[in-house]
């Protein structure tokens, strides 16, 4: 784990220049800027194995709302033994959305960052996220995400810059979406970060493939809800181009093998929420019930 070193500042410069200690500066009366405080939220179930880097990669934050799934791992006794302002909540889960909003609604200041498990805040970014709560322009800020995978970090592809909204005030945003690629909706500006969050998505091939095909069995249905059909040239023609995208105009062949790997299996992707929506249309019994998609 990469230190996080010292990113602290205090919120404004206790001795300014012509400050005489009593509440003047040049006969005028000294008032403080008081920088917004950060909660950041994380939501989990089973994160074991990750949930320490990820709490210590934001030890900085004013504090930090772990809301759990109640996890069969000791995701919640290493949250909760973890040397930070850490609050620990565990409730049922109703979906990723909900979760996300009800993390938010559990946190004690306004600024939000959402922060997954499987993610960490570097120090460039930590000192940005600083930066910009001294004088917030806008209602929220995205971050370049960048993941590890087979080995090397994937600057290409579909995966990078991999734009996500993390950084907001919950006053005027709030997680949206359904089943699959929630978003933050922001009823405001929306800002740009350039430090990266790391994210560790995949031990390895088979977990890829696991997480595609419970993805794509969400995303699936989504679109099934929403109105949507699969025709036959959506399962003819969108893995490949998909596949032309993540390679050549996207970068992906400059990756060597991994970028050929990771470019073949987000076509893969794509393929296979078609194929299953198809699916959805032609066996009744392939259609779910209500609920939301398991964690």
């Amino acid at each position: 784990m990469t230190s996080l070193g010292t990113f602290a500042t205090p919120p404004w410069n206790p001795t300014p220049p012509g400050y005489d200690g009593e509440g003047t500066a040049g006969g005028a009366m000294y008032t403080p800027l008081l920088v917004p405080k950060l909660s950041v939220t994380i939501i989990t179930k089973d994160e074991a194995s990750d949930i320490a880097a990820a709490i210590e990669s934001v030890a900085w934050a004013d504090e930090i709302v772990v809301v759990d799934s109640h996890s069969t791992d000791q995701t919640v006794d290493i949250a909760r033994t973890a040397k930070a302002r850490v609050v620990v909540i565990v409730r049922d889960w109703p979906g990723y959305i909900e979760q996300k909003n009800y993390a938010a609604e559990q946190a004690a200041h306004d600024w939000i960052f959402s922060l997954d498990a499987d993610e960490r805040v570097t120090p460039a970014l930590a000192r940005e996220i600083q930066q910009v709560l001294k004088a917030p322009s806008h209602a929220a800020y995205t971050v370049p995400r960048l993941t590890w995978h087979l080995g090397i970090w994937v600057r290409g592809t579909d995966w990078y810059p991999d734009f996500q909204t993390r950084l907001y005030n919950r006053k005027t945003a709030r997680w949206t979406g359904q089943y699959v690629h929630e978003g933050v909706a922001v009823a405001g500006t929306l800002g740009r970060l350039t430090g990266d969050l790391q994210h560790f998505a995949y031990r390895d091939i088979a977990d890829h493939l696991e997480t595609i095909d419970r993805y794509t069995t969400a995303a699936a249905r989504q679109m099934y809800e929403a109105g949507r059909r699969a025709s036959l040239s959506d399962l003819a023609f969108r893995g490949p181009l998909a596949f032309l995208r993540n390679y050549v105009a996207k970068g992906g062949f400059t990756l060597g093998r991994v970028g050929l790997i990771v470019s073949t299996m987000n076509a893969h992707y794509v393929f296979l929420k078609f194929a299953k929506l198809w699916q959805l249309q032609v066996s009744p019994a392939a259609r779910p019930g209500d609920g939301p998609p398991p964690v």
